[in-house]
């Protein structure tokens, strides 16, 4: 145990072997002996390790473990081993914790539901048109009608799909990855990706719990769940609410408004106009052409849409303890926080607005 997540802290800290044993003050052998549970570290040594690498001591003993099954990243084809390595741990602990935290919640409680999908989706999914149905679909029987989804990940959550946010530094190598634990799917994100890149994420992770298997052969997935995306983000309803059935020209102001209304990319709203019919092939390539030449295609002009966070953990740490299922100690370790820092946040003290 203590081994394996000596390994995991280190590798979520992006700290080599010989990095981390001169933090600590030992070889670089000591630390690999460790990690192979040749060695077990003093308990001075267990403080610097624990120090160095950022987590409690209680961290290496923790008795909650969890797989990730059915793992798949998305990530762009120069992503360092080292940078997948580091977010791999993160979200193993992270996961972790969500488990020791649920089952501290008696059986007759559950703090989050369980996700279902729609009982009438269809078996075989053939066409983009049927995927717009599907999306459709989905917000009929999650009642979000065809408005915007302000909040992507509480709308998730709020349907039993995990959600965690990543702080680890990607430099835009990183998109997302779902997986489950046990039954439960999990979707996982960065925190350092603007928001509209980050819902994009969120809704093609969605897409492939809601297509996988259910695709005929000529539909590529990755492909099918990005057109998924941005049907569940942006409806062909509103989508032709907003621009109309044809359109000759899209002003650019048209679109950073619907960037900011729906939460959406502005090229993302150029591939839906194409998708939908709205602007002609020829009219959306000149528009790609020009997002190019003024580098917008990097970084969109105006304001970025803001980024999104997960508070659900945190709530129900906070409910726990108001239920007396755990008490102050537990609950600040849960929060990796000091507990006098806890003490202070809990009397509003320090009203932190961050997620777990």
């Amino acid at each position: 145990m203590f081994a394996e997540r000596l390994n995991r802290a280190r590798k979520a800290a992006g700290l080599s072997m010989s990095t981390l044993a001169k933090e600590v003050g030992v070889s670089a052998n000591a630390i690999k002996k460790y990690e192979h549970g040749e060695n077990m570290p003093s308990s001075g040594k267990l403080y610097k390790l624990s120090k160095a690498l950022g987590v409690r001591s209680e961290y290496f003993f923790r008795p909650t473990k969890v797989e990730l099954s059915g793992v798949e990243y998305r990530k762009r084809a120069s992503t360092p081993k080292k940078t997948l390595d580091r977010i791999s741990a993160d979200v193993h602990d992270q996961a972790e914790q969500w488990a020791e935290l649920l089952e501290l919640y008696p059986d007759s409680v559950r703090p989050v539901p369980k996700f279902s999908l729609p009982a009438n989706l269809p078996d075989k999914v053939e066409t983009l048109d049927a995927i717009e149905d599907i999306a459709d679909q989905m917000r009929t029987e999650w009642k979000l009608g065809f408005n915007p989804i302000h909040d992507m990940i509480d709308t998730l959550e709020s349907k039993g799909i995990m959600v965690i946010c990543t702080p680890v530094e990607v430099n835009n190598k990183f998109d997302g990855l779902a997986g489950n634990i046990d039954d439960t799917p999990v979707i996982v994100v960065s925190t350092h990706q603007p928001g509209d890149r980050q819902r994009f994420t969120l809704a093609h992770e969605l897409g492939h719990l809601v297509l996988h298997g259910r695709l005929s052969n000529d539909l590529e997935e990755e492909k099918a769940c990005n057109h998924f995306a941005g049907a569940f983000l942006i409806p062909q309803r509103a989508m032709i609410n907003h621009l109309g059935t044809k359109r000759r020209a899209i002003e650019r102001r048209e679109l950073y408004m619907l960037k900011h209304e729906f939460g959406l990319s502005m090229m993302g709203i150029l591939v839906r106009a194409g998708q939908l019919g709205i602007i002609s092939q020829s009219l959306q390539k000149s528009y790609y052409i020009e997002f190019n030449k003024l580098r917008w295609r990097t970084e969109e002009p105006g304001d970025p849409y803001p980024n999104e966070l997960t508070f659900l953990y945190k709530q129900l740490v906070y409910r726990a303890l108001g239920e007396n299922y755990i008490g102050e100690s537990k609950a600040a370790e849960l929060l990796k926080m000091s507990l006098t820092r806890f003490h202070k946040e809990r009397k509003l003290g320090a009203v932190n607005a961050s997620s777990h």
